[in-house]
């Protein structure tokens, strides 16, 4: 199949790229497709964004992996960055994702500055895009680093824009795209 759904969510901060990417999941799941992958979710405390979780999608094994209040050496923004967490978490969920037969899509969230500190990551992504498994991933909508722009440059994947008009919808629109051009299950 050479006709193989590659999906790139991208959007402003907070604007809803893991709201919408979840909502997708469930519901391919619920229509019997097996997803695998990584997703970053913020750790909430008093209604402020404090940091991150990266959570292997299947298993549900998660980390904090960006918070403000580590002092880690590697920072983005006010958040200071533990690799090893996405490393032990992340990566591993990723490489699973592709190789596991088992598996028919493979979601990376997100594909952004904290993350592109880890080489492993990178690499990762790489493989997963090159793979021939359907895929949907979030993108940092601003950052211009090197792993993001060949992303961003590939003519194998359909890079659609989250805004808060197009946040109910475009799940759904992403859902068909990812339906339309899926292998049926037995």
């Amino acid at each position: 199949m050479d006709d193989i759904p590659k999906i790139g969510i991208t959007g402003m901060p907070s604007v809803g790229k893991t709201e919408t990417l979840l909502k997708i999941i469930k519901s391919l799941e619920d229509h019997g497709y097996v997803v695998q992958g990584m997703i970053t979710e913020p750790i909430i405390e008093k209604k402020h964004r404090v940091g991150f979780y990266v959570t292997n999608w299947r298993t549900k094994e998660h980390e904090v992996f960006a918070h403000i209040e580590y002092e880690h050496k590697e920072k983005v923004g006010k958040y200071g960055v533990d690799t090893g967490a996405l490393d032990r978490v992340g990566v591993p969920a990723i490489e699973e994702a592709i190789i596991d037969e088992e598996v028919n899509i493979i979601v990376i969230d997100e594909i952004g500055k904290m993350e592109m500190l880890s080489e492993k990551f990178c690499e990762m992504v790489i493989e997963a895009l090159d793979s021939d498994k359907p895929i949907m991933v979030t993108l940092h909508k601003k950052s211009r680093t090197p792993l993001l722009q060949d992303v961003r440059r590939r003519d194998d994947i359909r890079i659609l824009e989250v805004t808060p008009v197009n946040r109910n919808l475009l799940p759904y629109k992403i859902e068909k795209i990812m339906e339309e051009k899926l292998p049926p299950l037995f």
